[in-house]
């Protein structure tokens, strides 16, 4: 064993072998604000947070009915096993990833796209384009859900319209009815969802005004193009902020359920296409009033959801690269 082995694991012995002080009554007192500071949230936490999630899973062992509470009844579980014998939800799951695999890549390369022109130095007026694409977002979900219903409207939306100078027959009763073609559907709810993309937009435009320029000003020395740049140190520097997008879209996805709720209700129009984990969800707790068997559903979104968290953070090594790592 080496010295300086040795002298480590001497050091090692003696701050574990010296005895702990007894707090000091400042720092009680300390202890004991920073406990009354965050007592609202810890309250807030366990009344609208833990409870209800508690009592979630032990509705998930009840066959509990909203039309008829009294004669709720423990059936172990067969909620959950009725959940996983549905080819409903194996279809709602379908859709889902449907969309995930459509819209979820589409909007990270949106995002960082309309980022990288947002940072230059040689666009003007950024700061008025940085506001023109980041309102959308700030418009309430159901009244741009509503504009967009008239935006791809078969007759009368713009989309339509603009399609049918190309030539196409793009209006009329032959027209591109967006909402009524299980396929198209999917880009229609891809169009309402990269019109509020604003916010994924400036989280990558933050990402990119903290790389130091000094690295791009190396790379131009030694003759690297934009794309070199792009790729060697771009993209690395902002792979953390990518998989933050990444993971939180990944989540936002799997609750998909505002728009295809407020275009369709809770029918799955069209032919089951719209029919996404949530939308099952909420057809069975509180349409059928089924809420034991909703409850069992909402546990197995959430087993899905930390499933596909889970490989995105074990996928997370090979790619995303932070600027304290040491090789």
């Amino acid at each position: 064993m080496s010295d300086f082995t040795q002298a480590v694991l001497t050091a090692r012995r003696r701050r574990g072998a010296r005895p702990t002080r007894p707090a000091s009554p400042m720092q009680r007192r300390e202890a004991r604000w920073g406990y009354a500071f965050i007592a609202p949230w810890i309250i807030g936490f366990v009344l609208f947070w833990a409870v209800p999630i508690g009592a979630s899973l032990v509705f998930s062992t009840l066959d509990f009915q909203l039309t008829d509470p009294g004669a709720t009844s423990f059936v172990g579980t067969s909620n959950w096993e009725r959940a996983l014998s549905d080819p409903n939800t194996w279809t709602a799951l379908a859709a889902t990833f449907r969309l995930t695999v459509l819209f979820l890549p589409l909007s990270l390369v949106v995002a960082l796209g309309l980022a990288l022109l947002l940072n230059s130095r040689h666009l003007r007026a950024a700061g008025f384009f940085r506001l023109l694409f980041y309102m959308p977002s700030m418009v309430p979900l159901v009244a741009g859900i509503l504009i967009w219903q008239q935006v791809l409207n078969p007759q009368t939306g713009w989309v339509n319209r603009i399609i049918g100078l190309t030539g196409v027959n793009a209006t009329g009763a032959e027209g591109i009815r967006w909402f009524d073609n299980p396929v198209l559907v999917l880009f229609a709810f891809s169009f309402i969802g990269l019109w509020g993309i604003g916010n994924a937009m400036m989280i990558n435009l933050a990402g990119l005004q903290g790389i130091p320029t000094e690295l791009y000003e190396a790379a131009a020395i030694d003759g690297a193009g934009w794309w070199r740049r792009l790729r060697s140190i771009t993209l690395p520097l902002l792979s953390p902020v990518m998989f933050y997008n990444l993971v939180i879209g990944s989540v936002l996805i799997m609750q998909y359920f505002v728009v295809p709720w407020v275009l369709f209700g809770a029918t799955g129009r069209p032919d089951g296409a719209s029919r996404f984990l949530l939308v099952h969800f909420y057809q069975q707790a509180f349409v059928f009033g089924d809420m034991g068997y909703g409850a069992a559903l909402a546990w197995f979104i959430f087993l899905v959801v930390a499933a596909l968290t889970g490989v995105l953070f074990g996928t997370a090594r090979y790619w995303v690269h932070y600027g304290t790592e040491r090789s």
